[in-house]
């Protein structure tokens, strides 16, 4: 299932903790997918704590508690990692990551917390999530096959990689747009992993964040520069990226572009993906600016002169999802829409 819609679900599972309707959520995929950053997102949009607790680190006791003795009885002392309304907050989301990668003691010990919102005495307080996140079987990560038991706990989700949704988070988080440029360009290279293939360092989601630091860190020095690249995404990647990048100095002048004038576009299609990516990065800098009406329509102006029209409703398409609706309401927005009405009726 694609990112945007498992954020649906997790965040309609998270609201529903408080009325009683909640059930325990598995998300399963390769590495560097971004299952943990999914839950982390839910998190910050709900101003809500993680507890982030790792079965693969623990013992079974660990969970459990440690015995202790009161008169002639023995009662078990809860771990402070556990949700507790007062110290955590009334919501929340307890993280079981890596919960494949736990011994099949371990994860025995955490039956009843999921199913049952319990350990013992313990309770997990209402309106707090359960979510976990594991890897599968032949993804050369460290795993265990999920007993059934507990398996039977959860709604099981698999985590895909969608562009379109890896796009918009990447407008969001500020990353390079040379890199969202090059992506579009090369869509395969969003993730490419074969665990046959025994890789250490290959694109994915995660490891392209890793390539837009490295970007920054090292992009006043050509030198490190590459390697730096290849220690985040593979070798074959990087060197791709590199010539992408250095391919950009052919880039028509952006200024002119957001300032009205007349500016051809490039015939590479490399630079198309470029510029439009270029381009929404600018819209994102201007929103909520007393000019940024007149930036998004210089941009929807611009968006009509793509060869391709498919280009020019990418473009807009990102923008869009970027700042929102208020492209709707200005009149170049019409006129674009008019331009490529065909292609959306052959689309539907």
């Amino acid at each position: 299932m694609r990112p945007l819609h498992l954020l649906s679900i997790l965040d309609r599972e998270f609201t529903s903790a408080r009325d009683g309707h909640h059930t325990p959520v598995m998300l399963w995929g390769p590495p560097g997918v971004g299952k943990s950053q999914m839950v982390a997102q839910v998190a910050f949009r709900h101003a809500v704590s993680v507890i982030d607790i790792r079965l693969s680190q623990m013992e079974p006791t660990d969970l459990r508690g440690i015995p202790f003795r009161v008169n002639d009885l023995v009662e078990w002392a809860i771990p402070a990692m556990l949700p507790d309304a007062g110290r955590h907050g009334k919501a929340g989301i307890l993280f079981l990551d890596e919960i494949t990668s736990a011994a099949p003691t371990v994860s025995a010990a955490a039956y009843q917390l999921i199913l049952d919102r319990r350990l013992g005495a313990y309770r997990v307080p209402d309106g707090w999530a359960i979510f976990a996140a594991g890897n599968r079987q032949g993804d050369r990560g460290v795993t265990y096959s999920m007993p059934a038991p507990l398996a039977n706990r959860f709604s099981h989700f698999d985590v895909d990689t969608h562009l379109d949704d890896w796009v918009s988070w990447a407008y969001a988080n500020g990353i390079d747009e040379r890199i969202v440029a090059f992506l579009r360009f090369r869509p395969e290279l969003l993730f490419d992993f074969d665990p046959a293939h025994n890789p250490v360092a290959f694109p994915s989601p995660r490891s392209w964040e890793f390539a837009h630091r490295a970007l920054h860190k090292f992009g006043d020095q050509p030198e490190l520069l590459r390697g730096a690249l290849q220690a985040c995404v593979g070798p074959a990647a990087a060197i791709e990226l590199q010539a992408f990048i250095d391919n950009l100095d052919n880039l028509p002048d952006i200024d002119a572009i957001i300032g009205g004038a007349t500016v051809p576009v490039p015939r590479e299609t490399d630079l198309q993906y470029a510029v439009a990516s270029a381009l929404v990065g600018r819209a994102l800098r201007v929103r909520n600016s007393p000019e940024e009406s007149l930036v998004y329509g210089h941009i929807l102006d611009y968006a009509t002169r793509f060869p391709q029209r498919e280009m020019g409703v990418m473009l807009v398409s990102d923008m869009q999802r970027a700042v929102g609706r208020k492209l709707f309401s200005l009149p170049q927005f019409g006129s674009w829409a008019k331009h490529i009405a065909d292609v959306m009726l052959f689309d539907m």
